[in-house]
């Protein structure tokens, strides 16, 4: 016998068959409440770190977490498919195209993370890093009300 199911069901069903899909082995494993909080931890650290290549690197992972937070709301997994993006940056333009200003900035800076991450020096300058750490504020903000969250500007204070 088979039992009818809702009109919820069913448009829940057809919701979900309508987000965009990325590949599954990309799909973040936590939830968008979980990658924001810890972005917003990492906003916190970057703001109290002296070393300008640890604050960007920090900063950058940030907004990387923020854009996991989107990925993970507004789109569903799928078996990969050769030729399909699998930079965070590039899905983020494809899932949320308003944000793809956004993926562009980061994807821009994520050469010079990695490289401030493997503690070569000099590779950012106090500038760049502070820059990096505003926009990653601004972009996790945006994340925050794009996804119908509250936000709440972040108190810290500023490493000397």
């Amino acid at each position: 016998m088979h039992k009818p199911r809702s009109a919820a069901l069913v448009g829940a069903e057809r919701a979900a068959a309508e987000l965009p899909t990325i590949p599954a082995h990309v799909m973040p494993h936590r939830s968008a409440h979980e990658l924001l909080a810890l972005a917003r931890r990492g906003l916190i650290e970057a703001a109290e770190t002296r070393s300008d290549g640890q604050r960007y690197a920090t900063a950058h992972l940030a907004a990387l977490r923020a854009a996991a937070a989107v990925l993970v709301s507004r789109a569903r997994p799928a078996p990969a498919r050769r030729g399909r993006p699998t930079n965070v940056w590039a899905l983020l333009a494809t899932v949320a195209p308003e944000l793809a200003q956004w993926a562009d900035r980061f994807a821009a800076g994520a050469a010079k993370r990695s490289a401030a991450e493997a503690g070569i020096l000099r590779v950012v300058s106090k500038v760049e890093a502070d820059d990096l750490r505003a926009d990653a504020e601004r972009f996790v903000a945006v994340v925050e009300l794009s996804l119908g969250l509250p936000h709440q500007p972040l108190i810290t204070t500023r490493a000397s």
